[in-house]
């Protein structure tokens, strides 16, 4: 039987929980590393990470062995793990529930790497919730605003 060809590109967005303002700048980069770590032992693409004190952003190439959700689940628990573990702080870490997920096609790779790396210019005009309602709005999402984050 011949094989498989995949190349799926996914921009997911973590937030934590009660949007707490929890990842420090100091601390980023180890985050960001160790979640590389997590993606390349899932045998998938790590393009880019970035984000500010109260969500993330991935661009990855997805294995298609893993579902959207489970991947998700995956780099989630195993960062809130190594979060809690580093003991950045007396209370206990947590992302938000829920994430978003956006296919990325391999042409807008460059504007969505670029989009994820100037985090800090683009959250001087918006916040995360108006960001957050772009993206949904601009990949034509349906949501429930009353049920978009934790509060």
């Amino acid at each position: 039987m011949p094989n498989s060809y995949t190349q799926i590109y996914m921009h997911y967005v973590f937030a934590t929980k009660h949007r707490m303002q929890f990842i420090k700048e100091s601390q980023r980069q180890d985050l960001y590393d160790y979640i590389g770590g997590i993606i390349k032992g899932l045998n998938c693409f790590l393009h880019c990470i970035g984000g500010m004190e109260d969500h993330i952003h991935l661009l990855v190439g997805l294995n298609a062995r893993y579902s959207i959700p489970e991947f998700a689940k995956r780099i989630k628990e195993r960062s809130s793990k190594h979060i809690n573990e580093s003991e950045w702080s007396i209370r206990k870490f947590q992302w938000q529930e829920g994430y978003g997920a956006f296919s990325v096609s391999h042409s807008n790779l460059p504007k969505v790497r670029e989009y994820i790396q100037n985090q800090a210019e683009h959250h001087k005009r918006y916040s995360f919730l108006e960001e957050y309602e772009k993206l949904l709005q601009k990949h034509e999402v349906d949501y429930d605003k009353r049920y978009l984050l934790e509060e």
